[in-house]
């Protein structure tokens, strides 16, 4: 298929502090973005993948 790319997989470790300010990144991005009216689906899925 041309033009498609796999995309690669990265697993990063966070300590609590890094994961809490990621999550608070997140959902503020999340707010603005539904705010705005736009699609939230890609935070949703990060959200998602942070959670496990």
């Amino acid at each position: 298929m041309f033009g498609l790319t796999k995309e690669k997989k990265v697993m990063v470790s966070l300590t609590r502090t890094e994961y809490r300010l990621a999550w608070d990144a997140l959902m503020a991005l999340r707010k603005k973005q539904q705010a705005e009216g736009r699609y939230t689906d890609a935070i949703d899925e990060l959200l998602l993948k942070l959670q496990h």
